[in-house]
C-alpha cells in the first residue's frame, strides 16, 4: 500500500532531484514562463509556491530561506524586487500549468508553467470580459456604465466676435 506517498521522485536520486527543481525554479523566476514535462511542472509547482509565499515578506530571514533553496542571488533579487510586488495581494495559486500536447520523440506530455500575474494575453482577456450578456441578446455594460448620469443640457450661443475670428483664421490658412 502506498498510503501518504504522494511525492513524485521523477526517477532521480534526491540530490539530483533537488538540483533539478532548484534550477527550474530559478528559470521560472527569471523568465516567468518555461516549457517542461507535466510531472516536472507539477513537482515544480509544489516546490516554488512556498518560496513565492515567503517572498511576500521582505526580511533577511526570508531572503536566506529562499536563497537556501534557489542558490542563485540574481533569482532571489528578482523574486523579492519585482515578483513579490505583483503577487502581494494574491492569497495563493501563483503558477499556472497549460498543457501543450505530446513530445514527438518519446510521447511525454508537455506543458508550459508560468507565473499567473505575468501572462499579458490572459490579463487582456480578463479586462475585455467586463460586459455581460442579457437574455434579450444585447450586450449590457457593467453596473456603473449601465446607468450613466445625465449631464445638464446647455446650449452654445455663438458670439459675433468669435464667429468673425473663424473666417480670418481660414484666410490665413489658405495663404
Amino acid at each position: 500500500m502506498r498510503h501518504n506517498k504522494k511525492f513524485n521522485h521523477l526517477g532521480r536520486k534526491s540530490a539530483h532531484r533537488h538540483a533539478l527543481l532548484s534550477n527550474m525554479a530559478c528559470s521560472l523566476i527569471m523568465h516567468k514562463r518555461i516549457a517542461t514535462t507535466l510531472p516536472k511542472a507539477k513537482a515544480l509547482r509544489v516546490y516554488v509556491e512556498p518560496l513565492l509565499t515567503k517572498s511576500k515578506e521582505d526580511t533577511t530571514n526570508s531572503r536566506r530561506q529562499v536563497f537556501k533553496h534557489l542558490q542563485n542571488k540574481y533569482a532571489v533579487t528578482e523574486l523579492f524586487r519585482e515578483i513579490s510586488v505583483k503577487i502581494a495581494d494574491r492569497p495563493g495559486g501563483y503558477t499556472r500549468i497549460l498543457r501543450t500536447g505530446f513530445r514527438q520523440g518519446d510521447g511525454a506530455e508537455m506543458c508550459i508553467i508560468e507565473l499567473v500575474d505575468y501572462n499579458e494575453n490572459m490579463l487582456k482577456e480578463k479586462a475585455a470580459k467586463k460586459t455581460r450578456r442579457t437574455r434579450r441578446g444585447g450586450a449590457k455594460a457593467t453596473a456603473d456604465a449601465a446607468k450613466p448620469e445625465e449631464a445638464p443640457k446647455t446650449e452654445v450661443v455663438a458670439d459675433e466676435p468669435a464667429a468673425q475670428a473663424e473666417p480670418a483664421a481660414e484666410e490665413k490658412a489658405a495663404e
